[in-house]
């Protein structure tokens, strides 16, 4: 049995994808199973609720092998450790309860660099690495650098456009798509075989800078799209501005001030973590169709 957390999740909904194909047993937890695909309720097992509530994860990991674990953003948690670390630890007393044998995680690059320490919501992300593999079970945590997808959160400034982030336009960095982060979760948990603790870094297939993407934007939206850097002040007042609590909008500008310092490089490429998607073919497929302008 494999519990799949955050199933209606960008990342979530195309991992469960991806084990329906691969028929297997399957089992969700949601807040809302009404958000789920026609073609998964019929086929697969559901616990209503969060699965940050200890009596929901009791009743989803019992007889399960292997979990797919998401924390889901919490734009008004009270700290970045309330977001990650609160949010998990009931999990991780359901893992060794119920002796769940294997997790995959979604997390981000960053051990052992210099920003490591200082990267908001990435630091805590890597502390709840640490606190899932401290549990007993054999964990994989996917590392992953900023999403292309993420670049959708843009829309309102994409239409005017302008593509804006606190780092600087020529800081060329790995980016990946989400459906790539799906089929390595999904592949995971398929994979009995794997012990033990590790990362599996998602890199996609090159590193970018912000001009970069400006500019393969601009070709396939036939449209000028130019960057420009904003400052953290005016990130996290945005943030804030959108319902975002203090604590969790400075961690979003930690993070973001570690990349452009270099947070997502240190991981070297190989071919195992290289992964298909280019920034252009995901602006042709998903940013392009979601285009309003």
């Amino acid at each position: 049995m494999i519990v799949i957390t955050a199933p209606t999740s960008q990342i979530g909904r195309q991992v469960l994808d991806g084990l329906l194909a691969a028929d297997e047993k399957l089992r969700v937890v949601a807040r809302d199973p009404s958000r789920l695909p026609d073609r998964a309720r019929n086929r697969v097992e559901i616990v209503q609720g969060s699965h940050g509530d200890p009596a929901v994860v009791d009743r989803a990991f019992a007889g399960a092998d292997t979990v797919f674990w998401l924390a889901p953003p919490n734009p008004r948690a009270d700290s970045v450790e309330a977001a990650y670390l609160d949010f998990t630890r009931p999990a991780c007393e359901a893992f060794t309860r119920h002796g769940v044998q294997r997790v995959v995680g979604i997390s981000a690059l960053g051990r052992g660099t210099p920003q490591a320490e200082h990267a908001g919501l990435v630091t805590a992300s890597l502390a709840m690495d640490d606190m899932i593999a401290s549990s007993g079970v054999h964990y994989r945590a996917l590392t992953m650098p900023s999403f292309m997808d993420n670049i959708l959160n843009q829309t309102d400034v994409l239409n005017s456009g302008v593509l804006t982030s606190p780092m600087s336009g020529e800081r060329s960095a790995p980016v990946c798509a989400t459906r790539d982060i799906a089929g390595a979760a999904a592949a995971l948990l398929g994979d009995d075989s794997w012990t033990g603790n590790g990362s599996v870094p998602v890199l996609g297939p090159e590193d970018l800078s912000f001009r970069d993407m400006a500019g393969i934007m601009s070709e396939v939206l036939a449209r000028p799209i130019d960057f420009q850097r904003i400052s953290g002040e005016a990130l996290r007042e945005a943030l804030n501005g959108h319902g975002m609590s203090e604590a969790m909008a400075q961690g979003m500008v930690d993070m973001m001030l570690a990349k452009n310092d270099g947070l997502d490089n240190a991981e070297p490429r190989t071919p195992e973590s290289t992964t298909p998607t280019s920034f252009r073919q995901w602006c042709e497929e998903v940013l392009k169709p979601a285009d309003t302008r």
